[in-house]
This record gives structure tokens, C-alpha cells and sequence, in this order.
């Protein structure tokens, strides 16, 4: 009371500014405590990921029920890395081939298999072969080209891959894209044929990657990660162009055999991809890095793994052991509701196909031991 009384003795222009301040000091708080109320609404996406509430049974799996050929995977050190190490993560798998596509070729190629047979794991490690388009405006590239398959043949290459630069960055020396159909490589596909060798192909990516990078595109979040993974029609084609060259190339060379990598980019639209198998009986694929989508569809997808249970292989692309876990968790279990273990690939929760004994079996090797030539069949169960 005294303390108001004293106020009231300043003189006015004081009292003013002392109402003035303390005014602008009940805004300040007012305003503080609105922006503190928003930032408590909103967050970032990432840190949105409350634990789930729902009890369900859980069957984690670290090691697959059958042993397996991983036909799509990547190690670029191959001629001088520990491949004992490899082997013995392998075995905890329960991993019985590994396939290496980045085998490059001619001499690199040779000391990766040369590298393979001092190990004493020929039997548990594949190498394909890869081309070099740098060259193909040379005249003789495509009859030099096929030499050198023969070669790395000849010194244990299984197969060609062919990697998405072919279609997307690869450029002629006019500038132009070196489209998947280019008439100059019709030669290579004839030569794999010859060769008994099948070509595991990787075209364009993604169709989301061609989609505006808004709320409605689904790997918004990888966009928004990886900038440079963005495409359009003119950067550097439209999708639809890209993917129908690749099947060109199946249509007109029915005598080789063509594994397209990632379900060919219809992991999502399995009625599509369904009919193109129907179309061309020389089209296999394999399912790297797509097995989030088959997860969010588990009555569909496993029926169609069961209708197409002859045409489908096992991969996974990069080569992370504990991320073979979560294949093993979707194809053999009948789990509900489980993460997976990118979020950036996929927000979703995934649920278990739970497939028969016979379909597992080759989806995991004996698709595989029919297709690339020389696997020792004596690693897996009839």
C-alpha cells in the first residue's frame, strides 16, 4: 500500500512512462508465451515418432529360415578387402551366395576374382561384369565390348550389370543421352545371350523423383535430404521414357535373360508389373531395396510373390547385415505393424507376407541357381 501511494505522488510524465513500460512488458510476456504455445503444436517431421501402443505378437528375425543368394549387392574394394570378415557376417545370415555387381571389368575384374579364389570362398562369392560407355562412339566398341565379356568370363564373371547412369547421366560425344535402347549396344545384349550370362539391370528410379517435391510425394522426405536425387522430363528424360527403353531391350533380345533391379520401379503397381512378366518371359526381377512397399501390401504382395514365384530373386542392394533383418521379418513372419529401418524411404509401418516354405525357397536361392550360371547348388537344400 505504501508503494502505491508513493506512485502516485511522481509526477505525471513519469507515471506515464512507468505504465508505458510496464504495458510494453505485458505484451512482451503475452507474445512469449504465443510463440512458446505454437513451437509446443508444431515440430519437426523426424521427432514425430511416438512408440507405438499397439500389442501385437513380434517375431524379430536375424537370420533367414532358408539359406539365401543376395543377387544384388555392392562392393567396389573387392580385389583387396577381408573376405573372411564378409564370409563370416554371411554365415550369421545364414547367407549362402553373395552376389558383387560392381565387378567393373577386364583387369579390375581379374584381381577382384583372382582376390575371390586365394580366399577359398569361390564358392560363396559371384562377380558381374560392367561396360564402359565412354568409348561407344568408337567404331569397333561393340565388337571390343564383347571381347571383354568374354574375358571376364573367362576369368569367372556370372553376369552384366548394368547401372543407371545408362539412360540418366551417360552421354554420347554429341552431348546426346545414351538412351537403355541405343541400337549401339544391341550387340552387348546378343552377347550376354550367347554367353549363358543374365544382364541384372538398374533404369531410371523412383517415379516419385519426377513428381513436384510438395505434400503429396511420398519420398518428399529423401528429396528433401538428397536434393540431388530430384528429376523431371528434362532431367534427363521422362520416366515413362526411361523405363519403356528398358523394355524395348527385353522385347527384342528374347534370348538373354534380364533381371530388372527393384521390381523394375513397379513395386507399387504389381498388377502392372504382373502383366509385364506376362509379356515377356525373358523379364525376372529382383527386390532391392523395395521391400517397404511389398510390406504396406502384404495380402497383394504376397500373392503376387506366390503367382510369380518363378520369376522373382532375392536382393538388397547396399550391404548393411543388420537390414537383411527386416527382409527376413516381412517375407517369413506374419508380424503386424513394424517399423522400417529408413524413414526416409518409408514412414509407413509394415506388416509380414508370411509365404509358404516352396515360394521362400525360391525366392531366396533356387530362382537364383536356375538363372546365373555356376553357383554351387550343394550350399542349399533341394
Amino acid at each position: 500500500m505504501p508503494y502505491l501511494f508513493t506512485f502516485y505522488l511522481y509526477p505525471s510524465t513519469l507515471k506515464e512512462s512507468i505504465m508505458k513500460q510496464i504495458s510494453l512488458l505485458i505484451v512482451c510476456l503475452i507474445l512469449n508465451g504465443l510463440v512458446l504455445a505454437q513451437e509446443e503444436k508444431t515440430m519437426d517431421f523426424e521427432k514425430y515418432n511416438p512408440p507405438s501402443t499397439l500389442v501385437v505378437p513380434e517375431n524379430p528375425t536375424t537370420r533367414a529360415k532358408f539359406p539365401f543368394i543376395d543377387v544384388h549387392s555392392h562392393h567396389w574394394r573387392m580385389a583387396t578387402m577381408d573376405l573372411d570378415k564378409l564370409v563370416g557376417e554371411m554365415d550369421e545370415l545364414n547367407m549362402g551366395i553373395i552376389v558383387n555387381l560392381s565387378g567393373r571389368n577386364s583387369k579390375l575384374l581379374k584381381d577382384m576374382t583372382d582376390h575371390v579364389k586365394k580366399s577359398g570362398h569361390e564358392n560363396r562369392i559371384v562377380v558381374f561384369s560392367n561396360i564402359n560407355l565412354q568409348s561407344i562412339d568408337e567404331p569397333d566398341w561393340a565388337e571390343e565390348t564383347a571381347k571383354q565379356l568374354e574375358y571376364d568370363v573367362s576369368n569367372g564373371a556370372r553376369g552384366l550389370k548394368i547401372y543407371k547412369s545408362q539412360g540418366m547421366t551417360n552421354k554420347d560425344k554429341n552431348g546426346d543421352r545414351i538412351s537403355i535402347n541405343d541400337p549401339r549396344i544391341d550387340p552387348v545384349w546378343e552377347k550376354c545371350g550367347e554367353l549363358g550370362i543374365p544382364v541384372l539391370i538398374h533404369s531410371a528410379d523412383p517415379k516419385s523423383f519426377w513428381e513436384p517435391h510438395d505434400e503429396n510425394n511420398e519420398r518428399w522426405l529423401e528429396l528433401k535430404l538428397r536434393p540431388r536425387r530430384k528429376r523431371s522430363d528434362t532431367d534427363p528424360a521422362p520416366w515413362e521414357t526411361i523405363i519403356a527403353e528398358q523394355h524395348d531391350i527385353i522385347k527384342k533380345h528374347p534370348n538373354t535373360k534380364f533381371i530388372a533391379a527393384h521390381f523394375g520401379w513397379f513395386p507399387n503397381n504389381l498388377a502392372k508389373l504382373g502383366d509385364l512378366l506376362d509379356t515377356y518371359p525373358n523379364m525376372y526381377v529382383e527386390c532391392g531395396a523395395i521391400i517397404a512397399e511389398l510390406g504396406r501390401q502384404p495380402r497383394n504382395a504376397k500373392k503376387f510373390l506366390t503367382e510369380y514365384q518363378d520369376r522373382i530373386l532375392f536382393g538388397k542392394d547396399a550391404y548393411n547385415p543388420e537390414e537383411y533383418h527386416t527382409y527376413f521379418r516381412v517375407f517369413e513372419t506374419d508380424d503386424e505393424y513394424f517399423p522400417y529401418y529408413k524413414k526416409y524411404h518409408a514412414y509407413w509401418k509394415m506388416y509380414g507376407l508370411d509365404l509358404e516354405d516352396e515360394v521362400l525357397k525360391k525366392l531366396y536361392y533356387k530362382n537364383a541357381l536356375k538363372l546365373i550360371p555356376g553357383l554351387d547348388a550343394s550350399l542349399f537344400p533341394e
